[in-house]
C-alpha cells in the first residue's frame, strides 16, 4: 500500500457516499486522518468512517449543513480540532436541480449556489487559516461547467463554473504560501444517484461520451489522491477533466 499522505490530515465535504465516500476512502489507504462531512444518513457516514478506520487511521463523520456558513466553518474547526490540524480540503459536497428557466424557483438557485459555491469559498477560506507549506485544496467541480447538453441545467452548470474563476485567483492569493488549489471535473459516473444502467445513461454514452462507458468513483478518487500527493507540488490553478471525452 502506498502511504505517500503518511500522517496528513483530510477534511472531505460531502464524504460518506458516492464520489466523495471513495475520495475518503482512498486518502486514508494513501495514509491520511479523514474527517467528513454528511448532512442526512448517519449510518451511511458511519460506515465509510469505519472503512477508513480500516486503513489504520483515524476517521471522523461530522454532520454538516453546506448551505449553512456557520456549520462549514464548525466543521473545518473540529477537523482541525479532533485530527491535530488540516493538510488537505476536498471541497465533494454539491446539489443539482434540473428545471426550465420558467419553472426554476429562487429558492433551489439560492441553495444550488449556497452548497456549491459559497460553501466551497467559505471551508477554504476557514481551513487555510490552520494550513502550512504543501497544504492542498481540491474541489469537485463538473463536466457541465463546459458542456450542458441538456435542457434545464442552467443553474447547476453555472455553479460549477464559478469554481474555475475560483480557483484560478485563489491559486495567486495561496501560492506564495505554498499552497495549492485546483478542480477536478468528473463527467458521468456510476453512483446511486446518477447509475450507469439508466436509460438516462445509455443515452448519455450513446450521444455524448468518448469512451463508451461512465466512470467509476474510485477513478475520481485516484486523480483526487494523485493532486493531494508531492507528485502534484507543481499543479495549481487547473480545471482537471476526468470525463471519458464528454467534453471532447
Amino acid at each position: 500500500m502506498n502511504r505517500r499522505l503518511e500522517h496528513k490530515r483530510a477534511l472531505v465535504t460531502g464524504g460518506s457516499r458516492g464520489i466523495g465516500a471513495a475520495i475518503a476512502k482512498r486518502l486514508s489507504q494513501d495514509g491520511a486522518h479523514v474527517a467528513l462531512t454528511y448532512v442526512s444518513n448517519p449510518d451511511q457516514a458511519d460506515q465509510t468512517v469505519q472503512a477508513i478506520q480500516g486503513s489504520g487511521v483515524r476517521g471522523l463523520a461530522i454532520r454538516t449543513d453546506s448551505a449553512d456558513a456557520e456549520s462549514v466553518i464548525a466543521a473545518v474547526e473540529r477537523t482541525v480540532s479532533e485530527l491535530g490540524g488540516i493538510d488537505i480540503l476536498v471541497n465533494n459536497a454539491g446539489i443539482a436541480v434540473v428545471a426550465p428557466i420558467e419553472d426554476f424557483k429562487l429558492e433551489d438557485f439560492d441553495r444550488i449556489l449556497a452548497v456549491n459555491v459559497r460553501a466551497v469559498f467559505v471551508a477554504t477560506q476557514a481551513a487555510v487559516k490552520h494550513m502550512q507549506t504543501g497544504g492542498r485544496i481540491i474541489n469537485i467541480g463538473s463536466c457541465n461547467a463546459e458542456r450542458m447538453p441538456f435542457v434545464g441545467g442552467s443553474v447547476y452548470a453555472m455553479s460549477k463554473a464559478a469554481l474555475v474563476g475560483l480557483v484560478k485567483g485563489l491559486a495567486r492569493d495561496l501560492g506564495p504560501r505554498g499552497i495549492t488549489i485546483n478542480n477536478v471535473a468528473p463527467g458521468p459516473v456510476n453512483t446511486d444517484m446518477n447509475p450507469a444502467t439508466s436509460d438516462f445513461a445509455a443515452l448519455t454514452v450513446e450521444r455524448f461520451m468518448a469512451l463508451p462507458r461512465y466512470g467509476t468513483v474510485d477513478e475520481i478518487a485516484s486523480l483526487v489522491a494523485w493532486l493531494a500527493s508531492p507528485e502534484a507540488s507543481y499543479v495549481t490553478g487547473a480545471n482537471l477533466s476526468i470525463d471519458g471525452g464528454y467534453s471532447a
